[in-house]
């Protein structure tokens, strides 16, 4: 754990002077110095609860490293002494007379205050008090928590306070940063973030745990969703089934006598689509408009039972949207999911995002019990640039406006990630005090964690955020660098980018540990350049060039900047660059097997393709032309690959000329935890007109479809050579995902 410790003379003085006249009892200023720290001790209650407790622990480790003095700890039924640091609800504060609103601190807000030569810190019913000290550490001594490793902690010869009468209250009774980093203990505590793991005792899309299909689909198929006249084990549960209601209240009751302490409890649908349309569920659905509609009146009905816990369900995908005359009951929580939106705008302001606006209002108008599930990560490459900084807070905003009390911000579950520091960090802030001066937060990070590489940093940070509301371009949770090449990741913008780090580098060249930071700031740019030469293939800036000779090389840079790029993440710590999957190391293994795989020369290379239907707009890479342009598709479906979904798909490729042909091959792609499959087969034909076609071959899948991970398959016609100027490639899809996927 690195501490900054800066010796320093000068008084810390905050807030306002206190207005008292000479010789009065109360004292001006509240003043901690070597001379009087023997006369001060810090009070608690005696039964005082373990967050007042561990208020206390805090308070005084913190005091001995900016004083270099310990002061004792004693319980509010020892002797007064004229300074007094007094923590939570405290017998003091009415032997003193001085009063404290706890009702109005409700379970994390606190008070401080000066009163007459004590300092008093009170808080809420849970860890107001813990939360006041952090606060007290923060905004009156200048402490800082940047991260679980970096801190700053002044060292004071004397401390000397204006008078302070403060109280924060939090309009976010649930606050939750999810990255990695705020899952450490004393980061958590010190940036007053929750915990789902800890406050709840189910937690999201819980129909399959509440009712397994495994248990229970064979012999009671009619528990589950009907689609399409057909009932589907991975998909939903058919609410208006008795038994159901039975069976998923009993399991309830079990879990929660296992976890008494947990308050808050999930019902709800699983990570799927599929609801079910049964003559009963449907006919809720249609009269409320939508499948909350049922969703909502399964959920009233089992948080009847439990009338003591808040019973919680999504507002997510099929379900967004709010029923016309269904009301939560009083002890129901609904999670409403943002992942549609854009995230290069506010969603108050960004015209595509119309749509989750208005269920967002909708749910306001009839619920003031609404988590918010945000996203603000690229969670399909967790390194890649993603300049959503400057939305932040007006969306944490919108939705304070509109009945959150409670914020889940879906980070990186992963270690590493870009900015993953600073971004848990201004979250972390704004989630307490939405209203937060996020420019000023943003500096003090930038200060604090990068010294004298904060300039550079920050230049880079606006320039990038500045360049995407340039280009109007939407900023996509599960998009990559290819998309933005004309926009905030151009290879002009990436160059002047590289510039900016030079030169952050170099103000830190002496100082190591500001260099490492510097240097894994930088790893997104690394990773969308060598993103970009995939997508790119040949040419400027591709993984391919010609040499000399005509034939095909890797250009100088690309390895050198493929292992740079998996050095700085192993010693980072970073344990995926995709969601889900793909170590640093396996990401660099697959590139390498990537660059092995030179473009291929052969009949259709560079020829037209006519697609018929066209490629779906989720899986672009460059158009037709991807399907002739000799590159060979990589284990990722990010590029290089055109997608269709839920067609058959036919391409035509002409030779420009009659030319004898002996072999036609297409290569596919499965990676079925991404909802992609091979095809069932292809059927290949060759003409001379394009009007009459020969048939030449049918290559049949020889892949088990429930085979995981992610593969490319060839399907191949090998023949006599025939007289051709046109290949015609018809590809028989699956259509749908089959029963036993999730997706079914």
């Amino acid at each position: 754990m690195e501490w900054n410790n800066f010796r320093v003379t000068s008084w810390v003085v905050v807030a306002l002077i206190l207005a008292a006249t000479v010789g009065c009892k109360e004292r001006k200023m509240f003043v901690l110095s070597a001379d009087e720290l023997a006369s001060f001790q810090i009070v608690v209650p005696v039964q005082g609860s373990a967050a007042e407790k561990r208020a206390a622990e805090v308070l005084q480790q913190y005091l001995e490293r900016v004083t270099g003095f310990e002061l004792a700890v004693v319980g509010d039924d020892q002797p007064k002494k004229e300074r007094e640091i007094l923590l939570g609800d405290n017998a003091r504060l009415r032997e003193l007379g001085i009063e404290i609103d706890f009702p109005a601190l409700k379970a994390d807000g606190f008070a401080i205050k000066t009163v007459d030569g004590r300092l008093v810190i009170a808080g809420g019913s849970e860890k107001g008090t813990l939360y006041g000290v952090y606060a007290f550490l923060e905004e009156y001594l200048g402490c800082r928590k940047y991260s679980p490793e970096v801190e700053v902690v002044p060292a004071l010869e004397r401390i000397e306070l204006a008078a302070i009468d403060t109280t924060q209250v939090p309009v976010i009774e649930f606050r939750e940063a999810y990255y990695r980093l705020a899952g450490d203990p004393g980061y958590a505590e010190w940036h007053k973030l929750d915990s789902h793991r800890e406050d709840w005792g189910l937690w999201v899309h819980t129909f399959a745990p509440l009712l397994s299909p495994e248990e229970y689909f064979e012999e009671h198929p009619e528990y589950f969703s009907l689609v399409k006249g057909k009932r589907v084990p991975n998909g939903q549960l058919c609410l208006t089934n008795e038994e159901v209601f039975a069976i998923v209240v009993a399991g309830l009751r079990e879990q929660m006598a296992e976890k008494p302490e947990a308050h808050y409890w999930s019902v709800s649908q699983n990570d799927t689509f599929s609801n079910c349309q049964c003559d009963a569920c449907r006919a809720i659905d249609e009269r409320e408009g939508s499948p909350s509609g049922t969703m909502l009146t399964f959920v009233n009905r089992v948080a009847a039972e439990f009338p003591d816990k808040t019973i919680s369900t999504l507002a997510y995908q099929y379900t967004r949207a709010a029923p016309k005359t269904v009301r939560p009951a009083e002890n129901v929580n609904i999670v409403l999911c943002s992942i549609e939106c854009n995230r290069s705008l506010p969603i108050a302001d960004d015209p595509s995002s119309a749509s989750f606006r208005k269920d967002t209002e909708d749910w306001a108008k009839i619920c003031d019990n609404i988590l918010v599930w945000d996203y603000v990560i690229q969670f399909a490459n967790l390194v890649s640039p993603f300049p959503n900084l400057r939305v932040l807070q007006p969306n944490i905003r919108y939705f304070v406006e509109n009945h959150s009390v409670a914020m889940f911000q879906q980070g990186n579950r992963e270690i590493g990630g870009e900015f993953a520091e600073l971004r848990t960090y201004l979250i972390a802030k704004l989630l307490w005090n939405p209203e937060a001066d996020v420019e000023a937060l943003m500096d003090d990070f930038l200060q604090g964690y990068y010294g004298e590489a904060r300039v550079h940093i920050r230049l880079y940070i606006d320039r990038m955020h500045d360049a995407l509301e340039a280009s109007g371009q939407h900023l996509n949770i599960f998009g990559n660098p290819n998309g933005p090449v004309e926009g905030y990741l151009s290879p002009a913008l990436i160059k002047e980018y590289n510039g900016l780090f030079d030169k952050a580098e170099a103000a830190v060249k002496d100082r190591p540990e500001l260099l490492q930071r510097v240097e894994a700031g930088r790893l997104p740019l690394h990773y969308a350049m060598l993103e970009q030469a995939k997508q790119r293939g040949t040419g400027e800036g591709g993984m391919f060039v010609r040499g000399a000779e005509g034939q095909w090389e890797v250009p100088a840079g690309i390895r050198e900047r493929l292992e740079l790029f998996t050095r700085l993440c192993n010693r980072q710590g970073v344990t995926r660059v995709t969601e889900w999957h793909t170590t640093p190391d396996e990401y660099q293994e697959g590139y390498l097997k990537l660059l092995e795989r030179p473009p291929l020369e052969h009949l259709a290379r560079g020829k037209k393709v006519a697609l018929n239907p066209p490629f779906d707009s989720k899986y672009p890479a460059d158009g037709e032309e991807t399907l002739t342009d000799g590159l060979r598709g990589a284990l990722d479906h990010s590029y290089a690959w055109l997608g269709f979904e839920g067609v058959d798909m036919e391409g035509v490729v002409d030779l420009e000329e009659v030319t004898s042909v002996h072999r036609v091959s297409a290569d596919f792609l499965q990676a079925s935890g991404s909802w992609i499959f091979q095809p069932e087969r292809v059927r290949f034909a060759v003409s001379e007109d394009g009007r009459e076609f020969v048939d030449v071959g049918v290559a049949e899948s020889r892949v088990d479809e429930r085979k995981g991970g992610i593969f490319v398959e060839s399907f191949t016609a090998e023949f006599e050579a025939v007289e051709a100027r046109f290949v015609r490639v018809r590809v028989e899809s699956r259509k749908s995902c089959p029963n036993w996927h999730i997706g079914a």
